[in-house]
């Protein structure tokens, strides 16, 4: 499904003010917001929708990417938006606190299961890595679960203590008016429980930065800016979520002699005029070894010879393009008294006087 633009969500020009989008977002968070709307998957997905649009666009990186690049842009660069209203609650807590003074969440909601971050690797490839496929050993650093304390986040042999200020419900409420507050507990943040004994390895957290290698086939056909996505091979998740997803971007260096158009190898081939006039069988390189070429007789400068096959692999199909030769015809530059000799003659056989002045049919004068 096609995604609505950013700035018509939040019903805000292009070139809005922070202090604009942030006070069209909180007058739609307010109105579909799950509480006032119970059992309203529309209002729900209204409240969604309008919470990814300012996610996006009350941060100048995000918006600045979307602005160029649209949703395709932030995709590339990671973001997945919000799968569901509780993925907005557990992702964007501070912004609620910030904008209207507490949580989103709901009662008696600790924090969720959330997905790791998405990773981003940049792979440099030759022109040939790109047409054959290749495969490449990557090495980044990412967040994996702490080994030390199988993520608990606790030193070996203890637990966490439920939170004494929340009563381990993640949340303190306080009325407001008609309205039933929920603040993130500022004791716990959320989690309903506190890390008395933190792991020593991760210092409480439950993940660590850990060097990583992964071996990766590049597939055969893959052009300049393609994207492989490696699904969980990006950062953990927390309280159990999933882990995010690896994207390779791909960069395709050029070539000195061969330039590609889709799954076409183009290249431009000089042949001498008595080649061109009578026709040959030469020999032309390709990526794929020297190919023996046909020039027909009178063949003219701007022509375009194929060889089938000799081209880029069908990304996500069977056989290859053609490689298009482009032919350029050679005009001599230094001549022999001998050779000079036989193209004036040719000339003159040919009703061609090098001298003379010829009469085209759309000249004057005829």
């Amino acid at each position: 499904m096609t995604k609505r633009d950013y700035y018509e969500i939040l019903g805000v020009s292009r070139t809005a003010t922070e202090d604009e989008i942030k006070k069209s977002y909180r007058k739609l968070a307010f109105q579909y917001h799950p509480d006032r709307n119970p059992n309203n998957p529309e209002a729900e997905e209204k409240f969604k929708e309008a919470s990814e649009a300012y996610e996006v666009l009350h941060d100048a990186e995000k918006r600045g990417l979307y602005d160029r690049y649209g949703h395709d842009g932030l995709q590339s660069a990671g973001f997945k938006g919000f799968s569901g209203f509780e993925d907005v609650f557990s992702s964007f807590g501070g912004i609620f606190e910030e904008l209207f003074g507490f949580s989103g969440g709901r009662r008696g909601g600790r924090t969720t299961a959330r997905a790791g971050a998405d990773l981003r690797y940049d792979v440099q490839l030759t022109f040939e890595e790109a047409v054959f496929g290749t495969e490449k050993v990557l090495e980044f650093e990412k967040l994996e679960t702490c080994i030390h304390c199988l993520g608990k986040r606790t030193a070996p042999g203890k637990r966490p203590v439920s939170c004494n200020t929340c009563s381990g419900l993640g949340q303190v409420e306080r009325r407001q008016g008609f309205f039933t507050l929920r603040t993130t507990c500022p004791t716990c943040r959320g989690e309903g429980v506190r890390i008395t004994d933190p792991c020593p390895e991760c210092r409480g957290v439950g993940v660590v930065q850990l060097p990583k290698k992964l071996s990766v086939k590049i597939p055969a056909g893959v052009d300049d800016g393609a994207r492989l996505r490696l699904t969980g091979e990006g950062e953990e998740g927390s309280n159990s979520g999933p882990a995010g997803d690896l994207y390779v971007i791909i960069h395709v260096a050029s070539h000195e002699f061969f330039e590609r158009r889709g799954t076409e190898i183009h290249c431009q081939i000089p042949i001498p005029f008595p080649q061109a006039a009578l026709g040959a069988d030469i020999e032309i390189p390709s990526l794929h070894g020297p190919q023996t070429l046909t020039i027909p007789r009178g063949t003219q400068t701007g022509d375009r010879l194929t060889l089938r096959g000799c081209g880029v692999p069908e990304l996500r199909g069977e056989g290859r393009g053609p490689q298009i030769v482009h032919i350029v015809v050679k005009t001599p530059t230094h001549l022999t008294e001998r050779q000079e000799e036989l193209l004036r003659e040719f000339a003159t056989l040919d009703g061609e006087h090098t001298k003379s002045k010829k009469r085209w049919p759309w000249s004057k004068g005829n």
